[in-house]
């Protein structure tokens, strides 16, 4: 309500989109390979649909504090523990399972430093998950918000590096 009337953001440059568009498809092409790889046919599933997001940040927006390292893996991290104990304590009562978690891993991801807005949906996942992801318990905050988010970092560090108008990371922790 409180807004301006200064119109959009500036466009970013073909070539700064054409980086984004590359990180984010090599990024999640990345993951998924590595779910085909080693899980596919398995119970245990590496993708999620946080990472879509991770990768607007990761690769959209290099410069932001929120897709630094230290967040885009702590972030996942932090969130998906967090979801995994709401939904071990709290799943005869989803609504509420559901709220903690997010409200949660917002408030712990703001204390531990590592805001990382997917975060919540990483958290969200593992309440409103599929029995899949409920039997993973606390495997799910290893696979897949511990291994997903570090091949999504080790993409943008090789390719938001390539560029000479890009620089990733801005800062490390």
């Amino acid at each position: 309500m409180r807004g301006t009337t200064r119109g959009s953001p500036p466009r970013v440059s073909n070539t700064e989109i054409a980086w984004s568009w590359i990180g984010a498809f090599l990024g999640i092409a990345a993951a998924s390979w590595v779910n085909h790889l080693f899980f596919e046919g398995t119970d245990l599933s590496m993708m999620i649909g946080s990472y879509g997001a991770s990768a607007v940040l990761a690769y959209g927006a290099v410069r932001s504090p929120l897709a630094q390292p230290r967040n885009l893996v702590g972030g996942h991290i932090v969130s998906a523990i967090v979801g995994v104990i709401c939904w071990k304590l709290l799943h005869p009562y989803p609504w509420l399972a559901e709220a903690m978690a997010v409200a949660t891993a917002i408030a712990l991801m703001h204390a531990t430093r590592t805001l990382h807005p997917p975060g919540g949906a990483t958290a969200l996942i593992a309440v409103i998950g599929s029995a899949k992801i409920h039997e993973m318990g606390f495997l799910y905050v290893l696979i897949p918000a511990t291994i997903g988010p570090l091949i999504l970092l080790v993409v943008a560090i090789l390719v938001n590096n390539i560029s000479a108008s890009r620089r990733y990371p801005e800062i490390w922790f």
